[in-house]
């Protein structure tokens, strides 16, 4: 028997996420059985675990979209038990159950070897979210970003994405302004290694102006929206945007002049689906470009019992930096 937590519905329709002891044969089927040591929060677990069950569509579910820990068993030559692994993306924790759980079986091309000097704490405190940046910042880098073109924005620069953004990116010999509308992450943000901190209120409303100042080198935008669409014309020639998410609204209220004066590149970012290859190389990188001090600051411990609470804060923009949820606790 082991611990998970399930989100059932009940009849009314509505969900609920408890604390349940399930046992190996209640897993969904998958060549590698996972003994799970962390997992961590994201905004697709908020709408999970909350009310409504978001993502979900089969219950009982288990969520968790990212979970690091120790193969107990696998049937695919990859892997063997005692392999650290960890695993993000590919629908877990919204189609398939999750790493809400102390144990989980997967398929194993979903899985990636943790990479040397990463714990599995430390892999679950980057996450989807981090990985997500990494990849971000990859892609900047293809389309041709350098030190000498000046500063990267971050929106959204308190949040999982973008504490992680900042971080590497600075590490790396960046200039990074950060976009936040809560002054009292300020702090945080400069110690992240900031360098100027942005109100939300200069960024968030459009302009009539489909053209500014030429100002970032590179963007980093988990809010899109009207941010980003303002953010597009006050980038410099060349220059690209990573767009990661979508806090602050689906619809793009943006003209085609940035990119047809300027040459501006708008890059959509998937982590769900990355490839396996580059997965494994956006893991060397964090490895070596995050620094794990910074990486200890951004943590909230949590437990399952936790989490109904957190996915609900979640989504009210309420968890600063990120939540790592030791399962065993």
């Amino acid at each position: 028997m082991f611990n998970a937590l399930v989100v059932e519905k009940d009849e009314d329709g509505k969900t609920h996420a408890a604390v349940k002891e399930l046992e190996i044969k209640d897993l969904p089927e998958g060549e590698v059985l996972v003994s799970v040591e962390y997992s961590t929060l994201n905004y697709k677990d908020g709408l999970c675990v909350g009310p409504g069950g978001g993502l979900v569509r089969n219950y009982p579910h288990v969520p968790g979209i990212d979970f690091a820990g120790t193969v107990e068993d696998s049937s695919d030559p990859r892997y063997k038990a005692g392999d650290k692994v960890v695993l993000t993306g590919w629908r877990v924790g919204e189609a398939h159950w999750g790493g809400y759980s102390q144990k989980a079986r997967v398929k194993a091309d979903w899985l990636v070897p943790l990479p040397n000097g990463l714990t599995t704490r430390q892999a679950m405190a980057v996450g989807t979210a981090g990985f997500t940046a990494m990849i971000a910042i990859l892609a900047l880098e293809d389309h041709g970003l350098t030190h000498e073109k000046g500063e990267v924005l971050v929106t959204g620069a308190s949040g999982g994405v973008g504490s992680v953004a900042t971080s590497i990116l600075a590490n790396c010999g960046y200039q990074v302004a950060g976009v936040t509308g809560r002054p009292e992450t300020a702090d945080y943000l400069r110690d992240l290694g900031a360098s100027r901190i942005v109100d939300r209120a200069d960024v968030a409303e459009v302009t009539k102006r489909p053209l500014e100042s030429e100002t970032w080198a590179g963007c980093i935008d988990a809010v899109g929206g009207p941010m980003l669409a303002r953010v597009l014309g006050q980038m410099k020639y060349g220059g690209s945007v990573a767009a990661v998410g979508l806090a602050g609204g689906a619809d793009l209220p943006a003209k085609v002049i940035p990119f047809l004066l300027r040459g501006v590149n708008l890059l959509g970012i998937d982590s769900v689906l990355y490839p396996t290859e580059k997965r494994k190389t956006a893991w060397e990188r964090i490895a070596s470009d995050l620094p794990m001090d910074k990486l200890e600051t951004m943590i909230v411990p949590a437990t399952l019992s936790d989490l109904p609470k957190l996915g609900a804060d979640i989504l009210q923009g309420q968890v600063r930096g990120r939540v790592v949820v030791d399962v065993n606790a």
